[in-house]
């Protein structure tokens, strides 16, 4: 399963960067976002951390749950995850933030993986369910939100 998610921000790319790094933060700026901590955090953006969402169907919550171990290369302006626990363990997902030379910043989610290790149907559910209705759709919304909030700091800043 392979998702790709992307767009473009009006804010430069070591803003963009700064918000995608800080996931504490995440659910202040993100209303899908139940929370975020560190279970194991050695520096921002290094350490496992725990993310909880929700997927909405219309006025329904669906609760999703995952824990990754993150790191980040920030002279690329990459985030790289690995999720360690929960239903979408080996998924790898990079962001990256990639200066637009016409003024602002690319934003860009992969989300790769074999799906759950479930005989017979583990990767059908990945490409055909999992990844989307729950991982595209989420990360989606964690795009815009991260865009959002990067577009309003770099108004006032």
């Amino acid at each position: 399963m392979l998702t790709v998610d992307e767009g473009h921000c009006r804010a430069p790319a070591d803003l963009c960067f700064r918000v995608a790094l800080d996931v504490e933060k995440w659910p202040e700026i993100l209303p899908h976002y139940r929370w975020v901590r560190f279970r194991e955090k050695q520096a921002l953006g290094l350490g496992t951390v725990e993310m909880a969402a929700w997927r909405r169907f219309g006025p329904v919550p669906y609760p999703t749950w995952w824990v990754s171990r993150m790191s980040h290369h920030s002279g690329e302006k990459r985030i790289l995850y690995e999720h360690v626990a929960g239903i979408t363990k080996g998924m790898q997902v990079e962001w990256s933030v990639i200066p637009d030379p016409e003024g602002g910043s690319h934003l860009r989610i992969v989300h790769e993986w074999e799906g759950p290790r479930w005989p017979l149907i583990g990767g059908f559910a990945a490409r055909t369910i999992i990844g989307p209705l729950f991982i595209h759709h989420i990360a989606t919304h964690t795009l815009a939100g991260v865009t959002r909030e990067a577009e309003r700091l770099a108004s006032i800043e």
